[in-house]
């Protein structure tokens, strides 16, 4: 993944205010500034998305998580305009999306960011292929060709053999593959998932974000993934943005959000999360040369810390920690859980 080339998706500043005269809220410097129950009081306005900015890498997952109520999926719904922003600018590839007429935002809807809801919206009486083929159709795709694609990517998700059944022959994680895979089939830029997997029993969800894992690691496809679980957040994102009334409060990597959060409430969020399994030997390490750049238990710099913990039990000695090569540092025990107990600034103590 690219940190240094130009982004998918751009936002800056952007606003959703619903209520009255909306537009005034941004504008004014004084409302911009209250607390959400004041706002509402004063103007009848509710800002369900708050001068919102950040940048979306091609090939990342980029993870909008928030509670009830925070903004993230009228946010999601901002950036194809299936709700319109107040306020604020979006590109996609350098392109403005609030400039784009209806034929260009249908082109980017149906072709270049294609959405994965909650709610599957699959059609009852197609079978599962014409279900994934549905978007090509709309597409003007040829039959044969629209078939094809679509029994591709049907395999891909895991449901081949299950081409000719109907969505009440499926259980609840295989219609969320029919959904994920009629995304999938129309090949876009960008997949944006607006809480897909909240419905499903925790097994299945497992199982599905599994699957976005493995795809993305297999693809490389860009995406913008919403959800309300800090542990899902952790699991697929490359980077976090973590909302609260509206507002983007930190954005980070786990890593980053876990082990230096912004401020009181997001160390509350992340307060039972099992840092070990989170933070890297990359923060824990003591540069310097080790000698052993060789040693078969020698540690990747993003191994995370439990798998670090493990390696220097079990050899009785710290464990050096080598990219392409050449040794960076060193870890050892006592360092490892500073790491855990979130006792120490390791960087500025190394």
């Amino acid at each position: 993944m690219s940190t240094t080339a130009a982004p998918v998706f751009s936002v800056q500043g952007l606003w959703k205010v619903f209520g009255p005269k909306a537009d005034r809220v941004p504008e004014d410097p004084e409302l911009t500034g209250l607390e959400p129950a004041e706002l509402r009081t004063r103007t009848g306005c509710t800002a369900a998305v708050r001068d919102v900015s950040f940048d979306v890498r091609k090939g990342e997952v980029f993870v909008v998580m928030g509670l009830s109520g925070s903004g993230k999926s009228t946010l999601v719904r901002c950036l194809t305009r299936l709700i319109e922003p107040t306020a604020g600018t979006i590109a996609i590839d350098g392109e403005d999306v609030r400039a784009m007429d209806r034929a260009r935002l249908r082109e980017l809807r149906r072709h270049r960011a294609a959405m994965v809801f909650q709610h599957f919206g699959l059609l009852p009486h197609r079978t599962v292929l014409d279900n994934v083929a549905y978007g090509l159709e709309i597409q003007g795709v040829r039959k044969t060709e629209r078939r094809e694609r679509a029994a591709s990517v049907v395999a891909k998700v895991g449901l081949e053999g299950m081409e000719k059944r109907r969505p009440s022959q499926l259980s609840g994680g295989q219609r969320q593959r029919v959904g994920l895979a009629r995304a999938l089939a129309v090949d876009p830029e960008v997949l944006l998932f607006d809480e897909p997997f909240s419905a499903l029993d925790p097994l299945i969800r497992r199982d599905m974000q599994d699957e976005v894992v493995r795809l993305h690691r297999e693809e490389g496809r860009t995406m913008v993934f919403i959800t309300h679980d800090l542990s899902e957040a952790l699991k697929l994102g490359d980077r976090i943005a973590l909302m609260r009334d509206g507002r983007v409060v930190q954005l980070g990597t786990p890593e980053e959000i876990v082990g230096s959060p912004a401020d009181d409430y997001v160390r509350e969020f992340v307060r039972d999360v099992p840092r070990e399994q989170v933070m890297t030997v990359r923060t824990a390490m003591k540069p310097g040369g080790c000698g052993a750049a060789d040693h078969p238990d020698a540690l990747t710099p993003d191994a995370v810390v439990a798998d670090a913990i493990r390696t220097v039990a079990r050899n009785g000695r710290p464990a050096c920690v080598v990219e392409n090569g050449r040794c960076l540092g060193v870890v050892d025990h006592e360092r490892l859980l500073g790491v855990v107990a979130g006792t120490e600034q390791l960087r500025e103590a190394a």
